[in-house]
């Protein structure tokens, strides 16, 4: 695999591991815990346990393999998400691709834009063709403080299709678009800090 600017990392297809246990745990758990929430998130949440999370890191973050998922769209740019796994520079880069013209940069997206990408899986292409694998690819590309009404129902029912729990997804939902919109999220069972509780 081959992509501009990354002639010097060892790309490979990293579809086969969303399917994996400790996957969307990886991807997703840590924005879940910024924000005032006291509840610390857990893998559990997305379905997954301690040691699968663990043992799916050695592999995500493998020096020697840089994951690679594609999110190619019918009409329109596509995304590629890239673990970059260099020693001492670990990161997640996501970058915006022009169908043949083959430049890349790194942008954001509104929620309706990323739910038109998601939605718009290309017949015939490489890459990734889940709708609900391509919202949770696509989420952390989120930059719209002005999400729709029912975006914490559609990314729910995202995250239950790629396992989590349905008593935790929409919990775990609002969780992440408090970060991503960076909205504060009151959760009543939250003990006030001005009760002492």
């Amino acid at each position: 695999m081959l992509l501009k600017g990354y002639d010097d990392g060892p790309l490979v297809a990293g579809e086969s591991l969303l399917a994996r246990p400790g996957f969307w745990s990886n991807y997703l758990m840590e924005m879940c815990g910024e924000g005032a929430s006291a509840v610390r998130p857990v893998p559990e949440w997305f379905g997954d346990d301690g040691a699968d999370t663990d043992a799916l890191s050695e592999v995500l973050f493998d020096p020697e393999g840089w994951p690679v998922f594609q999110v190619p769209a019918e009409n329109g740019p596509g995304v590629v998400v890239i673990y970059r796994n260099l020693v001492g520079d670990y990161g997640t880069d996501y970058l915006l691709t022009h169908p043949g013209r083959g430049d890349l940069s790194g942008t954001g997206l509104t929620w309706h834009e990323l739910v038109r990408l998601a939605d718009s899986p290309p017949a015939a292409a490489e890459g990734v063709e889940d709708t609900a694998a391509r919202l949770l690819l696509l989420l952390p590309l989120l930059t719209d403080s002005d999400v729709s009404e029912s975006a914490p129902a559609r990314l729910s029912a995202a995250l239950t299709s790629v396992g989590a729990p349905q008593e935790t997804a929409l919990s775990t939902a609002q969780h992440l678009l408090a970060h991503l919109t960076r909205r504060p999220r009151h959760d009543p069972a939250w003990g006030s800090p001005l009760s002492g509780s």
